[in-house]
């Protein structure tokens, strides 16, 4: 009878399940995720077709490998270091964007908190107003403007390729800054904690196929920053007088007085819901004491 079950359970060991711990579903789940996460970020910008070239190529080192035509496979092999830096060259705009997107996560800006500017709005009710007033009055007269506002992402290196302003932001200064045929004009204004800190700064243009073709180099700058920051973006054209907002991406056109504030005041709740966070966490901090 005890051989029975040992021939039995020597039958079934093919079929032996490993025990699995509470590390190695931890293990899977984020590998899932972090393999998800590239997959999407791949479709959604050039490196798709990088993916599917790669897919192409390794079927033909396949077919090579199994006809074996060892001058293709030798080359493959000696060329694939040279592949991998060519691709994160060619890439590079693309792996910056998915490395920002990283660091833009709530749970690592939680985390990594280098500055506090908690004790003060960053777009504050005084600076809506001003800049409100200033889009109407720049749209009446269309005259084209391009206003970054900067939220948690750095413009730095923005604002280094324009002229260094430290003032109020006040209807009077932006509208003298976008006069036509002034020294200030051309170029986009940054603003940052309520201070217009950069005027005439030249901000990356987006590469999307799907912008509307007849949209100018304004809009493709205010899309642009917006690709590459958290920052709000007001565009005034030249050419309608419209008013729109680019944000995270996206652009919002014709906007009137009133869903401009509201565009605006969105910026402003982030900057208060940062701000209630990092109180609640100091109060933490007090109450442990």
């Amino acid at each position: 009878m005890y051989g029975f079950w040992l021939h039995i359970k020597s039958y079934f060991d093919w079929f032996y399940i490993p025990s699995i711990s509470w590390q190695d579903i931890l293990d899977i789940i984020i590998i899932a995720y972090i393999i998800y996460h590239i997959l999407a970020w791949i479709k959604q910008s050039r490196a798709w077709t990088l993916l599917r070239g790669l897919v192409l190529v390794a079927f033909f080192i396949g077919l090579a490998a199994i006809f074996r035509l060892n001058t293709i496979l030798w080359l493959a092999k000696n060329m694939i270091n040279v592949g991998i830096i060519a691709v994160i060259i060619l890439f590079q705009p693309e792996l910056r964007h998915a490395l920002d997107e990283l660091g833009r996560k709530k749970v690592l800006k939680h985390i990594f908190t280098f500055d506090d500017k908690s004790e003060e709005q960053r777009v504050n009710d005084k600076t809506i107003f001003e800049l409100v007033k200033t889009s109407v009055e720049l749209s009446k007269d269309k005259t084209g403007a391009l206003i970054v506002l900067e939220h948690d992402t750095p413009l730095g290196e923005y604002e280094q390729t324009g002229i260094s302003i430290d003032a109020l932001v006040t209807e009077q200064l932006l509208v003298n800054i976008f006069e036509k045929n002034t020294p200030l004009h051309d170029g986009a204004v940054i603003i940052r904690d309520n201070r217009v800190v950069a005027a005439t700064c030249y901000l990356p243009l987006t590469e999307r196929s799907d912008v509307n073709k007849k949209l100018g180099t304004r809009h493709r700058a205010g899309l642009g920053i917006s690709e590459v920051s958290d920052s709000m973006t007001i565009i005034i054209s030249e050419e309608t007088g419209s008013i729109s907002v680019a944000y995270m991406g996206a652009l919002y056109k014709d906007l009137d007085e009133d869903s401009l504030r509201r565009h605006l005041q969105r910026l402003q709740d982030k900057t208060e819901e940062a701000f209630i966070h990092r109180r609640h966490k100091k109060e933490g901090v007090k109450n442990e004491e």
